[in-house]
């Protein structure tokens, strides 16, 4: 099908049937006027981010900011919440796929994330249809009709929807503007804005989004530029767009308040992202021979690092009058095992008890089957309050409580095997385009599979990196256990009669990415580049 293109954009790849709906020439110049916009600065802050690590590399160590305290001993508040915001006490997250649509709109969350990033894999098709489904899903008209022949369709009491496109790390490599590749977050907020943006605003949910990967204030002001752009663009009052920030890397914590105010506009709060926070505190300081993290079942929020940046976030947000989202809790519900369902049930309480008692005006789940359990937890400590948004935790929170990075025992042939194995698993999930995928009863996405590649590489490159029984960590040991463990995740694919074509090339990736000296910044970037 031939597509009628704006001046200067191309796009290679297939333009299925109902393609062209959603990449319409005046869609497709919005894209257009933001790339050529905005494109300069995108590349200069990630050539920053390029500069900042070379800097830790060499031993310096992140702190505040002199230039902006200012922003933080100042009085400001964010900009006033519309009411569909006000209360958030469970999300629920997940791909663009319509039976993940229907299934978290109608699952009695308060909203719904709806994520073209992490869990989600980019393949053309997947980021196209995502783009229909929610069209139609935000008009009630998105349907699904499974092999069975079970019609899933929206009620009407829906979840509150938010999107989460793509960091600023990655692009969209189908579509490019004069001769290069444009933005995967610019393509995918284009997009969704300008087919939905009003009809939103007619329905009185919405535009908001969700912000993820960001590093520092400089790249929250240019999402706010891009917002005050694309608003213009359209007709519609600056301040329509809500955004929600997810504080996923460590250097984004000493820059919270920065975060919000460059957004206060726009701004709708923070939100934990444990999962990348994780993988940002291993990748920042890979080469740090004095920091190297235990089994990444030992990473809980209640370690110090951990739990000195959720009572930081709640503090930063509350006290600018935003609201601050607890994040994610891997356990899903088990089906086969009474016994195992009940302690993942349990493990899930008590995360939901401890955000809710801290501050947290809400929290994430994985699995529709997770919302009642969580919104108890909120509804116990909030009563009939929206959100919780006059409690601010006392202390301070800097440097010295960001940066203890504990435990570091321990780190066992178990813990390596299952890094090993998720990783292979996730990967080869994703490379056959699905990037939200159950592992040993615990929801993976690329986030923690980016701590599985990054602890295997810690530990192979740390002299810390040493197994309980006294074994160090080394390159020979893990390709043994990848050629093991691969065995291991296809016999299982296989017997849930599932296709096991992209596991071999998933394991040399995983290899590739794990034991090569020079740190990969992302797994997602060579993988993309393997994708039609």
């Amino acid at each position: 099908m031939n597509l009628s293109l704006p001046p200067g954009i191309t796009i290679d790849a297939p333009i299925h049937p109902g393609f062209e709906s959603i990449l319409s020439f005046e869609a497709l110049e919005l894209v257009a006027k933001l790339h050529r916009t905005f494109e300069p600065l995108r590349r200069k802050l990630l050539k920053m981010r390029v500069q900042r690590q070379s800097w830790i590399d060499a031993g310096e160590m992140p702190d505040f900011l002199p230039e902006t305290r200012h922003i933080r001993e100042s009085d400001w508040k964010i900009a006033p919440l519309p009411a569909a915001l006000e209360c958030r006490r469970v999300e629920i997250t997940g791909p663009v796929e319509a039976k993940m649509i229907i299934n978290a709109l109608n699952s009695g969350a308060d909203s719904y994330m709806a994520d073209f990033e992490d869990s989600n894999s980019p393949k053309w098709e997947n980021q196209i249809q995502g783009q229909i489904n929610l069209y139609k899903a935000i008009r009630r008209e998105l349907t699904f009709t499974n092999e069975a022949g079970k019609l899933y369709r929206l009620n009407e009491k829906i979840a509150t929807l938010q999107i989460r496109p793509r960091g600023w790390h990655l692009d969209e490599k189908h579509v490019r503007v004069d001769g290069e590749r444009v933005s995967g977050g610019i393509f995918d907020f284009a997009l969704s804005f300008f087919h939905n943006a009003k009809e939103q605003v007619a329905r009185g949910a919405g535009p908001f989004y969700y912000l993820p990967k960001m590093e520092n204030h400089l790249e929250a002001r240019l999402w706010n530029d891009i917002f005050c752009m694309a608003q213009d663009h359209i007709g519609l009052p600056r301040g329509t767009i809500k955004a929600t920030v997810l504080i996923e890397t460590i250097l984004a914590t000493f820059e919270m308040e920065e975060i919000l105010y460059e957004l206060r506009e726009h701004s709708a709060g923070l939100n934990a992202g444990r999962w990348d926070y994780i993988f940002s505190c291993i990748k920042k300081f890979k080469k740090n021979k004095a920091f190297c993290l235990a089994n990444r079942s030992a990473i809980t929020m209640e370690v110090p690092f951990m739990r000195a940046y959720a009572l930081a976030l709640v503090q930063t947000c509350h006290k600018r009058d935003a609201p601050a989202i607890g994040g994610m809790s891997a356990l899903i519900p088990i089906k086969d095992d009474p016994v195992a369902n009940e302690n993942a049930l349990e493990g899930v309480r008590h995360d939901k008890r401890r955000d809710a008692s801290d501050g947290y005006d809400g929290g994430w789940v994985a699995h529709p089957g997770l919302v009642d359990l969580a919104m108890e937890e909120f509804t116990n400590v909030l009563d009939v309050r929206p959100n919780q948004r006059e409690k601010i935790p006392a202390g301070f929170f800097g440097p010295r409580d960001w940066l203890d990075f504990r435990p570091e025992r321990p780190i066992t042939e178990a813990g390596l095997r299952n890094n090993i194995q998720v990783g292979i698993h996730y990967l080869g999930s994703w490379l056959a385009g699905n990037g939200c995928v159950p592992i040993h009863n615990l929801m993976e996405d690329a986030a923690t599979a980016e701590i599985s590649r990054s602890q295997v590489w810690q530990w192979v490159t740390s002299p810390r990196g040493v197994l309980g029984d006294g074994r160090k960590v080394t390159k020979e040991m893990v390709r043994l256990m990848i050629d093991e463990e691969l065995v291991k995740v296809k016999n299982n694919i296989i017997d849930q009669g599932e296709d096991v074509a992209t596991y071999d090339q998933a394991a040399k990736i995983f290899a590739d990415m794990s034991l090569t000296p020079d740190y990969p910044e992302f797994l997602t970037l060579p993988l993309y580049e393997t994708m039609e």
